[in-house]
């Protein structure tokens, strides 16, 4: 029997990020384009929802969705 979850997507609409980075969009102090950033945010925001959903036996994700901005979905258990 498949295990039955809760998801919840977010997304954006802006450029997405390169196949190549979106796993390191996990990673502490990770910033994906410098170039976007105005000084603001210090590439903590992902990597602590990662340990957030984790803790409550979640799993997240991050990918770009075929009609264009980054995609992120979270799922928790039922």
């Amino acid at each position: 029997m498949a295990r039955k979850t809760a998801r919840l997507r977010f997304r954006d609409h802006g450029p997405g990020a390169p196949e190549e980075k979106l796993a390191k969009l996990f990673e502490p102090f990770y910033r994906g384009d410098p170039s976007r950033h105005h000084g603001a945010g210090v590439g903590l925001g992902l990597a602590l929802c990662q340990r957030a959903v984790a803790i409550l036996d979640g799993d997240i994700h991050a990918r770009n969705h075929p009609e264009g901005g980054l995609e992120i979905t979270v799922s928790f258990p039922r």
